[in-house]
C-alpha cells in the first residue's frame, strides 16, 4: 500500500519533552512547560502612569489663594452668624422701631384737651355773659376748674399739661367775655353777633379795655389758679 506523502517543510512536533529545533521556550525532561506569553511585553514592571506628573503629592489649589479661611464677610453686620437664611429671603431683617413713649403721648394729648376744652368753656362762657347780659366774675374760675381738670384726665398731671392748661383757661376767660361783650352790642345795635365779632371785633376789644378793672383781672388770675386746682383734683 502506498504512503500518503507529506507537504514539504512541514515542521515536526517534539515527542518525549525534547527540545526542538529552533523553540527556545522548550524545556528540558521533567520541567514544566513554561506559561504562554500575556501579550505585556514589559512583564512585571510598574504599571505606567496615569498622567498625574506629580505622584502622590498633594492636589492642585481650586483657585481660592486662601483655602480654609473662612468666607469673607458679606457686609452685613447683622448676618446670621450660624449661616442661617434670613426671613423673608433678604438680609437680616430691620429691628422694629422702637414704641412712642407714653410720656410724650400723654404730654401732646393732655395739651390738645386743654386747648379743646378752652374753646368750649370760653363759648359757654361768653353765651352766659351775653344772655345775662352782665359780668360774672366766679363763673371765670369755673372756666379754668373745667379746662384744667379735663387736661389732667385725659392727659396726665404733667407739668407742661398743666401749664398749658393755666394758659389756655386765661385766653378762654378773655375771650368768652368778648362774646359776651360782642352779643350785647349786637343785640344793642339790632345787628347779627357774626357782623359786630367779625367786623367790629377792634371795637368790641377796646370797649372791653374801658370797662376792666380790678377785679376782672383778678377773676382772669383766679381762672388761672383753678385750671392748676382741677388738674390736681383730677389725679
Amino acid at each position: 500500500m502506498s504512503q500518503p506523502v507529506q507537504p514539504p517543510n512541514q515542521p515536526q512536533q517534539p515527542y518525549g519533552g525534547q527540545p526542538a529545533d529552533g523553540n527556545p521556550y522548550a524545556a528540558g525532561p521533567g520541567a514544566a512547560a513554561p506559561a504562554a506569553p500575556t501579550g505585556n511585553p514589559y512583564g512585571e514592571q510598574p504599571p505606567a502612569p496615569t498622567g498625574n506628573p506629580y505622584g502622590d503629592q498633594p492636589p492642585a489649589s481650586t483657585g481660592n489663594p486662601y483655602g480654609d479661611q473662612p468666607p469673607a464677610s458679606t457686609g452685613n453686620p447683622f448676618g446670621n452668624p450660624q449661616g442661617q437664611p434670613a426671613p423673608f429671603g433678604g438680609g437680616a431683617p430691620f429691628a422694629p422701631a422702637p414704641p412712642a413713649s407714653p410720656v410724650r403721648n400723654g404730654l401732646a394729648l393732655g395739651v390738645l384737651v386743654a386747648f379743646g376744652a378752652a374753646i368750649v368753656a370760653s363759648i359757654v362762657y361768653g353765651v352766659l355773659l351775653g344772655s345775662i347780659e352782665r359780668e360774672f366774675g366766679y363763673a371765670a374760675i369755673g372756666v379754668g376748674f373745667l379746662v384744667g381738670f379735663a387736661a389732667a384726665k385725659l392727659g396726665g398731671a404733667n407739668p407742661v399739661t398743666i401749664a398749658a392748661a393755666a394758659v389756655f383757661s386765661v385766653g378762654a376767660i378773655y375771650f368768652g367775655q368778648l362774646i359776651g361783650y360782642a352779643m350785647v352790642m349786637a343785640d344793642a345795635a339790632q345787628v347779627s353777633f357774626s357782623e359786630v365779632f367779625l367786623d367790629h371785633f377792634d371795637t368790641v376789644t377796646r370797649v372791653w379795655k374801658e370797662d376792666a378793672d380790678f377785679m376782672r383781672y383778678l377773676f382772669i388770675a383766679l381762672g388761672a389758679i383753678a385750671a392748676i386746682g382741677g388738674a390736681k383734683k383730677a389725679n
